[in-house]
């Protein structure tokens, strides 16, 4: 049996060979050194479809297998950020894994995206204050990072409703490796507006529309 740590989401697989309950109590996580009453046995994945919302309970709540790998998935890019890359792709498979277990999107529309992304940008200034009253510093950051990025999605995206697929007519499409800013243009730029890494931290979108 499988055991998942409560923090980080690392999976333990010991095998027939060392089982986790041969483990001493003395044993911490290899990521990132939680004890071991801090692991649990992993549930098998929900089937395919089933009930149309794949959840995961307990400690972090009733978030949807879409927000956790959306979570899991900036959780890496901190990771790489940090140059710690076995650590990035732990968070990468579990990032993997949730996308596996998401339902389809429903209303997946470019209307329907918009809207969201306006109500998201209406409630960072919210999100901050909290953050700032709490001291919490990280959140703050945070909130900087992500107010910028999701307002620069809003704009592309409106941009795109009024103009079509002629905006992107000979263009490609780049997206920050690291704070998820989203480029249109021949190259990327020498460094990513929010978050200042250079150029090669850019990954080019696939499937993008060439003239």
């Amino acid at each position: 049996m499988k055991y998942i740590c409560q923090v980080c989401g690392y999976v333990y697989d010991g095998g027939e060979e060392a089982p986790f309950d041969s483990l001493p109590e003395s044993w911490k996580c290899p990521l990132c050194g939680a004890p071991k009453g801090e692991f649990k046995p992993q549930e098998a994945a929900p089937p395919a479809g089933t009930e149309g919302k794949a959840q995961l309970e307990g400690e972090l709540g009733p978030f949807t297998a879409g927000q956790l790998a959306a979570l899991c998935s900036s959780l890496g890019r901190g990771c790489e950020k940090q140059y710690k890359a076995e650590e990035a792709g732990f968070f990468r498979e579990l990032a993997a894994w949730f996308t596996a277990a998401a339902p389809p999107a429903e209303e997946a529309s470019a209307e329907s995206l918009a809207e969201s992304l306006r109500r998201d940008v209406a409630d960072y200034p919210a999100l901050r204050a909290a953050a700032d009253a709490a001291g919490d510093r990280g959140a703050a950051r945070i909130c900087v990072w992500g107010e910028k990025v999701t307002r620069m999605l809003s704009s592309l995206l409106d941009r795109y409703l009024r103009e079509g697929e002629a905006m992107l007519e000979g263009q490609e499409i780049w997206a920050c490796s690291t704070c998820g800013f989203v480029w249109i243009g021949e190259a990327p730029p020498e460094l990513c507006p929010v978050c200042k890494v250079p150029a090669w931290k850019f990954e080019k979108a696939e499937g993008g529309v060439k003239a």
